[in-house]
């Protein structure tokens, strides 16, 4: 897919209000990489169940991301559904569903989100077995990973493969990890591996409750990356919703220059949101980008931009049309 059509057409029909934000925000970031800066995107809400994957992992290809940040949500449930995506269930008529209805798909096994459901045997189970085997290998060793780093270990080690139900090109994590992308994981204990692992602590099948790598530990990677990867390039932000996968990495700027006094560090040079949070009084995801200037995250000069819709919609054909789709 390289004909251009999709970016031709967002460029002749996409001309005003949300439409024209979108095309405002893709042409910065063009210019921010063409200008040799790096960028990082961050991944709220459920943009893995969304499979936005079929777009991110290409642009993860083509050095148009440089670091993520995402919950560990969407850490887990990409990885689910590239080995459970044929059972998947559609629920086109979720907003009618009784109370009932929705305890029948708990008791079939069924989780929810929105419109589409998770089999917890086919995909969660079958993913908490593999990513067991590495932590209690590791556990038994003395060694801590972060949960992106077990996760590359499981998709790199090829014991998984058979068991693919999608093209793995369409899996932004396997981009990711083959890549070796650097990625910070922040609340990963609120997610289904993270459950995992604690009801796995909690049983003392593993001895080390430290294992997995988390929290604090990521925000110190982070800097390292950062301080490092902005002494070479500006780096822009590109935040996919709100939330922590985006509220906890914009802050190692502020915590760099505020807490460690380093005068010196570089802003955010690039700033994009897609949300649909509504502007209100102390919402965060809902704040204008230039309330985050008094927060020392972004400076006078950075391009800033919002774009008020729904980011399974927008997020593919901004990333369609920088590349050329």
């Amino acid at each position: 897919m390289s004909n251009g059509a999709i970016r031709e057409f967002v460029r002749h029909h996409f001309r005003h209000f949300n439409a024209a934000a979108l095309v405002r925000a893709a042409e910065d970031y063009e210019r921010h990489l063409e200008g040799g800066g790096k960028m990082m995107v961050t991944l709220a809400g459920a943009m893995s169940t969304a499979e936005l994957g079929l777009s991110l992992a290409e642009m993860i290809r083509r050095d148009m991301v440089h670091i993520i940040s995402c919950t560990g949500a969407n850490l887990e449930e990409d990885v689910f559904n590239l080995v459970a995506h044929d059972h998947y269930v559609m629920v086109p008529n979720y907003r009618d569903l009784t109370p009932e209805q929705e305890r029948d798909l708990l008791d079939r096994h069924l989780n929810r989100v929105t419109d589409t459901c998770i089999p917890e045997e086919e995909a969660m189970r079958r993913i908490e077995r593999a990513v067991l085997e590495e932590w209690k290998a590791a556990d038994e060793r003395g060694e801590r990973l972060f949960p992106h780093e077990f996760l590359y270990r499981v998709l790199l080690s090829g014991k998984l493969d058979a068991q693919f139900q999608i093209d793995p090109r369409d899996s932004w994590l396997m981009a990711a990890a083959e890549k070796r992308l650097p990625m910070v994981v922040p609340g990963w204990e609120d997610a289904t591996l993270g459950n995992m692992y604690a009801a796995r602590c909690l049983r003392g099948e593993l001895r080390n409750l430290h294992t997995v790598r988390t929290g604090i530990e990521y925000m110190v990677e982070l800097a390292d990356w950062y301080q490092k990867a902005s002494a070479e390039s500006s780096i822009g932000f590109f935040q996919i919703g709100g939330g922590i996968a985006g509220d906890f990495p914009i802050c190692v700027v502020p915590m760099l220059y505020q807490d460690l006094g380093q005068h010196d560090i570089p802003f955010w040079g690039y700033f994009c949101q897609i949300s649909d949070s509504t502007t209100s009084y102390g919402s965060y995801s809902g704040a204008v980008p230039s309330e985050k200037i008094t927060w020392g995250k972004l400076d006078v000069g950075t391009p800033k931009h919002v774009i008020e819709s729904d980011a399974t919609i927008v997020a593919p054909l901004l990333f369609a049309y920088l590349l050329g789709w």
